[in-house]
């Protein structure tokens, strides 16, 4: 037996103890990592699974005891149930909705507490020259303020300009958008 195989049989019997007061544990459990193997999802010095933000702070606040199922049943509910109440359990139920990857993802990253956030894509938002904001030296203007979707102040550099996301601009208007610009990693 690898060493790899003897921590998956010792976490195994860990959790079979924590949640059916046995080491055999159930059949459900031993089903979930034969399948969660087959699909290669166990494997030695695997990467750890990448989710939005969002499944982060849900995975953080689903207590231990629940099964992923249960986790993802959950989700479900809330958002079916108590839309108005749950509103920003649609973003990962509609994530958990695009595909088994990210069901499976989800699965993975909720079992093992042990994941990476998805850094978001950032953009600036780079407005053509405009006679009211422009200057004989600069060709872009950059947002650097906005205020409850109004954007109330403008900078000629980059270094104060805001950085935000898709959704984030599109909040603003949604016209802003053919103006975004990514921002360069590392800047």
């Amino acid at each position: 037996m690898t060493k790899f195989e003897e921590k998956k049989k010792e976490a195994y019997e860990k959790a079979s103890m924590k949640f059916f007061g046995n080491a055999d544990g159930s059949r459900a459990m031993r089903y979930l990592l034969n399948e969660l193997e087959n699909a290669g999802l166990l494997k030695e010095q695997q990467a750890l699974p990448v989710v939005p933000e969002c499944v982060a702070g849900v995975i953080e606040s689903i207590p231990d005891h629940y099964s992923a199922f249960e986790a993802i049943d959950l989700i479900k509910s809330k958002v079916e149930v108590f839309t108005e109440e749950n509103k920003d359990w649609l973003q990962v139920y509609n994530w958990l909705c695009e595909g088994i990857d990210n069901q499976d993802t989800f699965a993975l990253a909720f079992i093992t507490r042990k994941y990476e956030v998805e850094k978001p894509q950032l953009f600036y938002i780079d407005l053509p020259k405009v006679f009211a904001f422009s200057d004989s030296t600069s060709d872009s203007t950059f947002v650097s303020k906005a205020e409850s979707g109004i954007i109330s102040e403008f900078t000629k550099g980059k270094d104060y300009a805001l950085k935000l996301t898709e959704q984030e601009i599109k909040s603003i208007d949604e016209r802003y958008w053919q103006f975004a610009v990514p921002v360069e990693e590392g800047k």
